[in-house]
């Protein structure tokens, strides 16, 4: 993502969140991290290059949707269907445009697919909320798209385009 010319918000946590800090730092672009103050806090990545913490999930959540061009969602768990259905909303009521919500494919979200087909079919959702959660098999796809879209958004916007960086290994910037 950050060859492409794209930095990379998280919640600055462990595991798939500390990646893709770690490959967005390495990849040139600016690795930011949205904490939450909780009870139990886990600290923030070393990966993260400016981090924020918040009291409140609602205050968080307008940030990474205020900050962000879409959501690439990985498995997890409240947390991560929260996050990924308030973008959905946010894209369904029209409230954000052009803001793909991608999701990994694995295994892990066919309950998900077929709950959706559910919900579809019991007038819940239309076809076109459904085709909103986007499945994507690689980050080259992911890249793909993200590009195609941002490029009609710049357009749009009469913003400038993104310039794609190379890789500084380990350079923290």
């Amino acid at each position: 993502m950050a060859r492409a010319g794209f930095n990379v918000i998280t919640g600055g946590g462990p595991g798939v969140m500390e990646a893709a800090n770690r490959g967005c730092r390495e990849g040139g672009g600016l690795s930011i991290g949205l904490g939450i103050r909780l009870p139990e806090e886990q600290r923030t990545n070393r990966f993260v290059q400016r981090e924020y913490a918040f009291r409140y999930f609602f205050v968080r959540k307008l940030m990474f949707v205020k900050y962000s061009c879409a959501f690439l969602v990985f498995p997890g768990g409240f947390g991560t269907l929260d996050e990924a259905f308030e973008a959905l909303t946010l894209v369904q009521t029209h409230k954000i445009p052009h803001f793909p919500v991608l999701f990994f494919e694995t295994d892990f979200w066919k309950h998900l697919r077929k709950h959706l087909a559910v919900m579809e079919r019991e007038g819940l959702i239309s076809a076109e909320d459904r085709a909103h959660v986007r499945l994507v098999h690689s980050p080259d796809e992911a890249v793909r798209i993200l590009l195609h879209c941002h490029e009609g958004l710049c357009a749009e916007l009469g913003k400038p385009p993104l310039h794609r960086r190379g890789g500084r290994r380990g350079s923290g910037r």
